[in-house]
């Protein structure tokens, strides 16, 4: 085998590591390249749904204690906890802020939503929610029968829901279904769980469906074959 020559200056194969006609090995080496990391800084901007101001009606009686707040209206009285990365502050004006605490990824996320939550339980308590859902299909109606809501909608049997505390339902109409209350969170539970024993088809729109839902409707088979 033919001895090594440092001194050679032939080119190398980085794949095969041999000298042309020497048949040689010789060891390439390649310069690595430094690895870095550059931190950038990357500024959030502020929520334009956090930093607006809520209004507080002269009938809501508001408590605050550091990350707590509680609100006490004609309707009734709903409270909310605040993580530490939020504080709640009272104005002058007697309106309320929220604002951060700290600048991080999760304070920028809860800062709006926090914000609306606040809203939501100052409204609640003053005006109240509801919510309206629509019976569409032949022999969809409803009723409400002491405290259940009891509705038929094409099985053997009626469908039979207890209404929860603190709401109330409406049925107009036969077809239409009024949910309403103070706590936001518990209408759109209740309506949402209504609406999954007959959620609307596409084809025909049969189902319950909410009063502002567009269904996106299918062709069908028989379109197909014209």
């Amino acid at each position: 085998m033919a001895s090594l020559s440092p001194s050679l200056h032939l080119p190398c194969n980085s794949r095969t590591g041999f000298l042309g006609k020497t048949r040689g090995i010789r060891p390439c080496v390649f310069p690595a390249g430094r690895v870095g990391f550059v931190r950038t800084v990357v500024e959030c901007k502020e929520s334009r749904i956090g930093k607006q101001p809520i209004e507080v009606p002269s009938n809501v009686t508001l408590t605050l204690e550091e990350q707590f707040v509680k609100a006490k209206g004609p309707l009734g009285e709903l409270s909310l906890s605040f993580p530490g990365d939020l504080k709640i502050v009272k104005e002058e004006s007697g309106n309320l802020r929220v604002y951060k605490t700290a600048e991080t990824k999760r304070a920028n996320q809860m800062h709006g939503l926090f914000r609306t939550l606040t809203d939501n339980i100052i409204v609640g308590v003053s005006k109240g929610f509801d919510k309206k859902l629509q019976l569409v299909g032949v022999g969809y109606r409803a009723a409400v029968e002491g405290n259940d809501l009891v509705m038929n909608l094409g099985f053997s049997h009626p469908v039979r829901m207890a209404i929860p505390e603190g709401l109330a339902v409406k049925v107009e109409e036969n077809t239409r279904i009024i949910v309403s209350g103070y706590d936001k969170s518990a209408i759109g539970q209740f309506a949402a769980t209504i609406k999954k024993w007959r959620p609307p088809e596409p084809y025909k729109g049969k189902g319950i469906r909410y009063m502002d839902e567009v269904v996106r409707r299918k062709e069908g088979k028989a379109g197909k074959k014209k």
